[in-house]
């Protein structure tokens, strides 16, 4: 990749959270040309070390060449794209927009509708991963949208994904392809959490069912990053139980278009529900299902095993 390729846009970012901090980190230290809104600024202040411009005013990012989003709901996207202040609040345009965040099909249609409007191109572009998968480069993307403009914004978006990106064709399908992916996670999640614990109950501690788990043709990214906080009781937030539960809903809504029958995910996400309703919420990650499911096997006081254990991940 020559510099010629990452200088020929300036970018813009917009959300600084335990995602997009890491991925606007990645296209910083690759040299892009690149400047960022957060609606707390000092969340993104640390990217000015490599030479990050920190925009005060949302509109301003109207006159970058390519802004991308990747914020918490469909209501945030639209409030930073057509809210008063919002980046399309003046009179200037940016040539696209790629929407990262995890959003319906209905609400992606609908907010490319209105970036079209004003004569902008607009790439819905899910991921797969969490900000310690970005560090190490193993995110996936997902983008559908204009090809044309596919083209033109790949070469930014194999910066953020070391895993690579995945063009799926027009229109939404990246966000079904996301929704799909995060039922999967949810169940993946559920059903990991219920045999970890049936093993522990049966005299197998948590850090060794885990790492066979691991070392098997069972084994993947997602359990090896997990694997640590299971094991040493650490719920430190990477998603939370709550958009988790939006991501299940956001899927079972799906379905019932399609008439498509998904009784895993249906129970899962009721006991999804059920996890929270006894406090598993908040600013915690997901994972605390674990913690439900001890209680639910009569195991009322997990602990921490005290093992050091790999997440898989190392910065890349």
């Amino acid at each position: 990749m020559s510099a010629a390729d990452l200088s020929k846009y300036t970018l813009g970012w917009v959300g600084i959270g335990r995602m997009g901090y890491p991925m606007a980190e990645r296209l910083a230290k690759a040299g892009v040309d690149l400047a960022v809104w957060n609606r707390t600024r000092s969340k993104a202040e640390p990217l000015a070390k490599h030479g990050v411009k920190i925009l005060d005013n949302l509109v301003d990012l109207a006159k970058r060449d390519i802004v991308f989003s990747m914020v918490s709901t469909s209501a945030d996207v639209k409030h930073v794209l057509f809210g008063k202040y919002g980046i399309l609040s003046g009179d200037a345009t940016p040539k696209t927009f790629v929407e990262c965040s995890s959003i319906s099909v209905e609400a992606s249609a609908e907010i490319r509708k209105g970036v079209e409007a004003r004569g902008a191109k607009y790439i819905a572009s899910p991921v797969s991963g969490n900000g310690k998968c970005v560090k190490a480069g193993k995110l996936a993307l997902v983008t559908s949208g204009p090809k044309d403009a596919y083209d033109e914004v790949r070469v930014y978006q194999e910066i953020i994904a070391g895993l690579g990106v995945t063009y799926v064709g027009e229109g939404e399908l990246a966000r079904t392809m996301k929704i799909c992916h995060n039922v999967y996670l949810g169940v993946v999640t559920q059903s990991l959490a219920e045999l970890t614990i049936l093993a522990q109950k049966a005299g197998v501690p948590r850090h060794v069912f885990l790492k066979f788990i691991n070392n098997s043709v069972m084994g993947s990214i997602f359990s090896r990053y997990k694997t640590p906080g299971w094991v040493n009781r650490d719920y430190t937030a990477t998603f939370t139980p709550e958009l988790l539960r939006k991501d299940m809903d956001l899927g079972l809504s799906l379905a019932r278009e399609f008439e498509v029958p998904m009784p895993v995910a249906n129970v899962t996400r009721d006991v999804i529900q059920q996890s929270m309703g006894h406090g598993n919420r908040g600013d915690t990650d997901f994972s605390i299902l674990l913690e439900y499911m001890a209680k639910c096997s009569g195991v009322d006081n997990l602990e921490a095993e005290g093992v050091s254990v790999s997440d898989g991940l190392e910065a890349a």
